[in-house]
């Protein structure tokens, strides 16, 4: 089926059947970074390891603009959907596609021109420094595939269709690590050829995406009667775009200032994180998939007018997040070792024991990182997106606050431990909140 009405039938399945392929393709995305990783630990060297972990964290300060963007788009069109306004989808479609293409363009500049000052921001050891400026200056000049991938596949979730998405990142994914073996194993490029591979496989996954859409959805493709410049439409499609980017930006901007934390501790401590929040990526995929889908059903029952659905819904998805949650939390304390194992160079003996304590730890919070990975979904699906901004700037907050604090005296467990007491703020902040509705509706 390519398209799923979500405002009527059964609840339960069709939560199911939206995140069972985001989930699938979120660890599919999760290993084009430890793909990259591994291959470079491997060939290239630990120090060469611990740039990709600090490129990734300045790398997805800026994806995270993007794909967080284009997940406010996809929020918006899935109402559109929802109420059956074809028309309007279009229109939509269109604008939010050149707008955004300008923002990916404004953004390969904006980072090019910024990386040595963030990267010396975050302390940087210069060994480090020169392998993360070769890999970040590639991924920057691939944001314009990037851009075209999300936005794309974004569409597709709007209209219920994640197992499309998921085939193309699949596709993609061979092609990343079939280009990562011949460029960094097979040529010696070091890590120019992993960020070329990335980029080169996310402009496969864009290309495949964006002709499956003219095949199958050509009534929710524009066409030149569509391209006009609806100001009102812009207004409210920049407001769920550039909400959605800031929420999932701040995240980003937290984690970029715990990294700087982290780069005080020494290159140990480097290796050794990248190694964790590599592993902790895979668990983060259930919660994530769990969130987008969370936001599609709200989106498109929100824009039919069907408050009561998206009240059970919203409930059924926390009881599915709430299992995932614990069944994930005892994998990551019980598999802490032999994954990170998979994941550390063969010579990063040292760092395996701060990268347990840091997963082991983390890993007793996971419960309130999936509950509010829904909330989060929620308040996007009705449209409310300012609230997961305000509760996503006090986790951060509070996690980068009591990182630097704690640091110099635990170590890196003194991270996870600020984590999860962030998650467990906003939950308690945005369960308030979404009750107070709850009750309203009766």
């Amino acid at each position: 089926m390519d398209h799923v009405q979500l405002t009527r039938g059964n609840i339960g399945c069709q939560l199911i059947a939206l995140s069972a392929p985001m989930l699938a393709g979120n660890i599919l995305q999760q290993l084009y970074n430890t793909v990259d990783a591994v291959i470079v630990g491997r060939f290239v060297g630990e120090s060469a390891f611990g740039a990709i972990g600090v490129a990734g964290s300045v790398m997805n300060l800026f994806l995270f603009l993007i794909s967080g963007g284009c997940d406010g788009v996809g929020t918006l069109l899935s109402q559109f959907y929802g109420a059956g306004d074809d028309r309007t989808f279009r229109r939509g479609f269109y604008l939010s596609g050149v707008f955004g293409a300008g923002m990916s363009a404004a953004l390969t500049m904006f980072g090019l021109l910024l990386l040595p000052g963030l990267l010396g921001l975050l302390r940087t050891p210069d060994n480090v420094a020169s392998y993360a400026t070769e890999y970040l200056n590639i991924i920057f000049l691939g944001f314009p595939a990037a851009f075209a991938y999300h936005l794309v596949s974004g569409i597709l979730r709007a209209v219920g269709n994640t197992r499309a998405a998921l085939f193309f990142l699949a596709v993609s994914m061979g092609a990343n690590l079939a280009l990562d073996v011949l460029l960094v194993a097979g040529m010696s490029m070091g890590v120019a050829g992993a960020a070329l591979a990335t980029v080169i496989a996310q402009a496969l996954a864009a290309g495949l995406c964006g002709v499956y859409l003219q095949i199958r959805f050509p009534e929710l493709v524009f066409s030149r009667g569509d391209m006009v410049m609806d100001l009102p439409l812009l207004r409210r499609t920049a407001q769920f775009s550039f909400v959605t980017s800031l929420h999932m930006c701040s995240l980003y901007i937290g984690k970029l200032l715990v990294q700087g934390t982290v780069n005080s501790l020494g290159a140990e401590a480097i290796v050794a994180f990248t190694a964790a929040t590599r592993i902790e990526g895979f668990a983060n995929s259930f919660g994530d998939s769990g969130a987008a889908s969370v936001a599609v059903f709200t989106g498109q029952n929100t824009g039919a007018g069907e408050k009561q659905r998206v009240w059970k819904g919203f409930c059924q998805g926390e009881r599915l997040l709430l299992a995932f949650g614990v069944f994930i939390s005892l994998v990551m304390l019980l598999g802490a070792e032999p994954c990170l194992r998979l994941v550390l160079p063969g010579e990063s003996v040292s760092s395996l024991g701060p990268a347990m304590s840091y997963l082991r730890l983390v890993a007793c919070f996971y419960v309130f990182n999936f509950l509010g990975s829904g909330l989060a979904g929620y308040f996007r699906g009705r449209g409310r997106v300012n609230i997961p901004v305000i509760g996503a700037a006090g986790h951060i907050s509070l996690r980068v606050a009591l990182s630097a604090l704690l640091a110099p005296v635990m170590g890196l467990p003194a991270v996870a431990l600020a984590t999860g007491l962030g998650w467990i703020g906003v939950v308690a902040f945005w369960s308030v909140l979404v009750w107070r509705e709850g009750e309203k509706w009766g």
